[in-house]
């Protein structure tokens, strides 16, 4: 089941543009508009990550923070519209797991979510074989076969279409796709999609079908079959 992100902002356009991204990328989300119904809902929800805003009516954002602190090691980021250093720092101190500034890039915030649950999910291996379908992925040996016939793939193809099968179905962002190429997300680098285009050609040559698709304004998934 796709990971649980809560939402918290007093700002309605703020919480549904974070929402859209979000759930567009695969992940359920639920919204909560101050400081009292973001513990409700995250007592009762369990969800796997929190975006949290610092300002908020009732109880406010550090207090939510030290509260949920206390009960649980929930990963949260903190959004606010504070871009002092202190501000930042504080919220690091108190137990936030990483930080973003208002206005943000709906993008970064998808990035940065992302990028904290593998951190977070560090301890879970991915399987060295991955089988879809007549196609088989095999990462000790580094070889890609459809209906036991070789598919050559570059290295940095081979990577590609390992983390995109092994995550069927879910879309996976530019940015994401070239931290795990290359350890570090780049607003300009598009090789990434100069990688796509030759792996989609090969696997179209063998298989006689399209497997990865482009989601528009976003990045790439694996067709589920």
């Amino acid at each position: 089941m796709p990971e649980l992100i809560l939402v918290v902002d007093d700002e309605p356009k703020v919480a549904r543009l974070a929402r859209d991204y979000l759930e567009k990328n695969g992940y359920r989300v639920l919204t909560a508009g101050d400081g009292q119904s973001a513990l409700t809902t995250a007592r009762r929800e369990r969800p796997d990550l929190i975006v949290l805003d610092l300002m908020l009516p009732n109880i406010d954002g550090r207090e939510v923070c030290k509260i949920l602190r206390r009960e649980s090691d929930v990963p949260i980021i903190m959004l606010t519209a504070l871009a002092e250093e202190v501000d930042q720092i504080t919220g690091l101190e108190i137990g936030a797991d990483d930080y973003i500034t208002k206005p943000f890039s709906p993008r970064a915030l998808v990035a940065r979510v992302r990028a904290l649950l593998r951190r977070t999910r560090g301890d879970i291996k991915t399987p060295s074989i991955i089988r879809i379908g007549n196609l088989e992925i095999d990462s000790e040996r580094y070889t890609v076969t459809f209906n036991g016939n070789p598919i050559k793939l570059t290295p940095n193809e081979f990577k590609l279409l390992f983390i995109l099968a092994g995550r069927p179905g879910q879309t996976l962002t530019r940015e994401q796709l070239l931290e795990d190429l290359h350890g570090a997300a780049s607003s300009i680098d598009r090789s990434v999609d100069s990688h796509i285009k030759n792996l989609r050609k090969k696997l179209e040559a063998e298989s006689g079908e399209s497997m990865i698709e482009t989601v528009y304004g976003i990045g790439y998934r694996f067709l589920e079959h």
